[in-house]
């Protein structure tokens, strides 16, 4: 996928890995770049078209693909996490709420942008997953199992959207130094190198990105 005169759409794009995808993109050359987020007002990158998107609400979605009809890259960057085990009192009422942001919520835009893609001679999707898709110590239980249903789903999507000629990248990341990441005591890589290592394995055609070396440690201990 060539990013110079792409046109993209970036979920959760007003702060963290996701502004700075909007940011490296324009520096790549892409031709417009659609920065969606809940509130549009939230969107500070100058020269991108915001757009309003929760991407739990199926209206927002079908609004955003009938408007973003040019799109042909599509990256599915919006999640959400919360502290805690399957085992604390509100853990049903947790899980439920991360999957609609985090699981529903890639399905859901991957949907409704598919057809936009194929029409746009196949283009590419970027779903943004996590090395806790492979690994649950039960901190960030119901996160790290969206993730891996997310993981899970972009491995069906690559397959699905095959022969309209779409590729599907899962970008695997571990603690990235983003809002989402405040208070964990770890180490944590920027998002710019998180971001330009994925646009990279965009353009090189791969379908995997294990961005940093804590998910290529926790992927070859797994292949083992």
């Amino acid at each position: 996928m060539n990013i110079e005169n792409a046109v993209v759409l970036v979920t959760g794009a007003n702060r963290g890995i996701g502004l700075v995808f909007t940011r490296e993109l324009l520096a790549r050359g892409a031709r417009k770049v659609y920065a969606a987020a809940r509130d549009p007002a939230t969107i500070t990158q100058a020269g991108v078209q915001p757009l309003r998107l929760d991407v739990t609400k199926p209206e927002e979605v079908a609004a955003a693909a009938a408007l973003a009809s040019d799109v042909t890259l599509v990256i599915n960057n919006a999640g959400i996490a919360q502290a805690g085990g399957f085992l604390a009192p509100d853990s049903e009422e947790v899980a439920r709420r991360i999957f609609e942001t985090n699981f529903f919520g890639v399905l859901r835009v991957s949907k409704a942008f598919a057809p936009v893609l194929a029409a746009n001679g196949g283009g590419a999707l970027l779903n943004v997953l996590s090395v806790a898709s492979w690994m649950n110590g039960g901190d960030l239980a119901a996160y790290s199992a969206s993730k891996s249903a997310a993981w899970s789903l972009t491995n069906a999507l690559r397959s699905e959207l095959a022969p309209q000629k779409t590729q599907v990248l899962g970008l695997h990341v571990g603690y990235v130094d983003t809002d989402l990441t405040r208070g964990f005591e770890v180490p944590k890589s920027s998002p710019e190198d998180i971001v330009g290592r994925a646009l990279d394995g965009l353009q090189a055609g791969l379908s995997e990105v294990l961005a940093d070396e804590i998910t290529q440690q926790i992927k070859r201990s797994l292949a083992a």
